[in-house]
């Protein structure tokens, strides 16, 4: 009796150790896809930033034309 509650109890931290690892690896990914999301609006933010500038020097140089 004593080693069949041993086996289930090391099955039972075995599948408890797997649930634990699998909810690190989902908030892992959930926080890297939250990197890369905030990392795009970053990017775009600056091309439209640059977009604004490039759009005011050739405003300012037509205007002296």
């Amino acid at each position: 009796m004593d080693s069949q509650n041993a086996s289930y109890n090391a099955g039972q931290a075995k599948g408890q150790a797997q649930e634990k690892a699998s909810n690190m690896m989902d908030k892992a990914s959930n926080v890297a896809h939250s990197a890369q999301d905030s990392m795009q609006q970053a990017g775009q933010q600056m091309q439209e930033k640059a977009q604004g500038a490039a759009d005011s020097i050739k405003s300012i140089l037509n205007s002296k034309n």
